[in-house]
């Protein structure tokens, strides 16, 4: 058995860590507060520093090798489960038990003398060889803005899930858009753990036909400059600015998702049948995804200032949106084309742009869009498991129901080469894609988000 020296006490300040040992074993360390369990119902305590603790178990999901250093944390039962991004399969951080019957491994960790140290069973002389902070945080821009100045305006206490949505949607200054998101996401993950969870409020509020945008140059998406093959900076200049704009979209997306379907309900096939209206975990994860997109354009937007440049430097187009007003009456459309189609389309193109700025040595860049890449597989999966859920409420098949909407909402064909690893991690095998066109149309297919 080890005893592994992690490293300072003082110098594990993230939430999350990953973890790489001697023998090559990944883990993930978590920080997370206290549970203060002397209430009916647990919360978290984090006032003081010493009030931290640290759990670390296998960084590979045990169902479908999943990333364990992006999972999801809750609360349940006094105790901190994390769920696993791609398929939900969720874990006890301290005693790897699963509802799902499977156990993934966790390791006892111990502070001592300001040291954290984890304690490995199975294996001897072993030792750390690497460890990394997990990138959660959004690039939040600091003193004189290209956008007009001042602060985002906060909704009250009292402000429903789709009243915040339609704010966000409504403000057109992306670096405010981005703070509210990040608030939101903040504010609902908090109250779902309280006695007093955020209300939903559907169909309390309309959201905007399309949200604005201010300071920037709309051409039709053929009229875009080409960006070429990214050999010099200028080209990689273009390439961020037009992904930056995708991210700002991919936000407003997710967040019109829930509060234009917040009334959905699933369609019954004999009398005898129940409706079921959407959980509140559809909500929180498509306020995740919006999160994540949030962490997107802030990550770009800064890279694009780093190499001279800023966003609404370049023209953008609203190819994104366009779909999303085809798709506006049918959350099952809306999945399919945005979540299944769009979103799938950048895990095809993702490793090739990042492969461009690697052989330019952009490495700031090539992180960037790594970090981008691995959060999309899980908005794909995301996408997946929304669609799959309304299909086993209705009694569909999901590959025929996401092809029918395809074939009905979206324009062109569904293009290749095809990351089929990454669309498997996903959820989505090679039934869903292969030999599919939706309606005729000469433009080009909209990548990514």
């Amino acid at each position: 058995m080890s005893d592994v020296d992690i490293g300072c006490l003082a110098d594990l300040q993230h939430t999350r860590h990953s973890i790489t040992l001697s023998n090559g074993k990944r883990l993930v360390l978590f920080r997370l507060p206290k549970i203060d369990r002397s209430d009916a119902v647990a919360r978290t305590v984090a006032e003081s520093p010493d009030l931290w603790t640290y759990y670390a178990m296998e960084a590979e999901c045990p169902h479908a090798g999943g990333p364990m250093t992006d999972a999801h944390i809750d609360i349940e039962d006094s105790s901190y489960i994390a769920s696993c991004p791609w398929h939900a399969y969720d874990f006890n951080v301290e005693t790897g038990e699963s509802s799902y019957g499977i156990k993934a491994c966790t390791f006892p960790v111990t502070l001592q003398e300001g040291r954290v140290s984890i304690h490995i069973t199975e294996a001897q002389n072993l030792q750390l060889a690497k460890i990394e902070p997990v990138s959660e945080k959004v690039k939040f821009k600091h003193g004189p803005r290209i956008e007009p100045s001042g602060s985002p305006t906060y909704l009250g206490q009292d402000a429903s899930l789709c009243g915040w949505c339609v704010h966000i949607l409504n403000t057109s200054n992306p670096e405010h858009k981005i703070e509210l998101t990040t608030h939101l996401f903040s504010l609902f993950a908090t109250r779902e753990q309280s006695p007093s969870p955020m209300r939903i409020g559907a169909g309390t509020v309309i959201p905007p036909q399309e949200p604005p945008r201010h300071n920037l140059t709309q051409v039709k998406p053929g009229q875009m400059p080409k960006a070429g093959k990214g050999g010099s900076e200028k080209s990689r200049i273009m390439m961020l600015h037009a992904l930056a704009n995708i991210e700002q979209w991919a936000i407003d997306l997710a967040i019109d998702i829930m509060v234009r379907f917040a009334s959905f309900q699933t369609i019954t096939s004999n009398g005898d049948d129940t409706a079921h209206e959407l959980p509140r975990t559809f909500f929180y994860d498509w306020l995740k995804v919006a999160n994540d997109e949030a962490k997107h354009f802030s990550l770009l937007r800064a890279r694009l200032e780093e190499l001279g440049s800023h966003f609404g430097a370049l023209p953008v187009h609203h190819g994104l949106w366009e779909s999303a007003i085809r798709t506006a009456l049918d959350l099952r459309a809306r999945i399919s084309v945005i979540a299944l189609v769009h979103e799938a389309r950048g895990l095809d193109v993702n490793p090739l742009t990042i492969e461009k700025f690697r052989n330019a040595r952009d490495d700031e860049s090539v992180d960037v869009l790594t970090i981008i890449h691995n959060d999309e597989i899980t908005h794909v999966t995301t996408g997946h498991r929304w669609l799959t859920w309304i299909c086993q409420q209705e009694s569909t098949d999901p590959v025929q129901v996401f092809r029918s909407n395809v074939q009905k909402h979206f324009r062109g064909a569904v293009k290749g080469p095809f990351n089929a690893e990454a669309r498997q991690q996903a959820g989505m095998d090679k039934s869903y894609y292969e030999n599919l066109y939706g309606q005729p149309w000469k433009g080009e297919v909209i990548a990514g988000g």
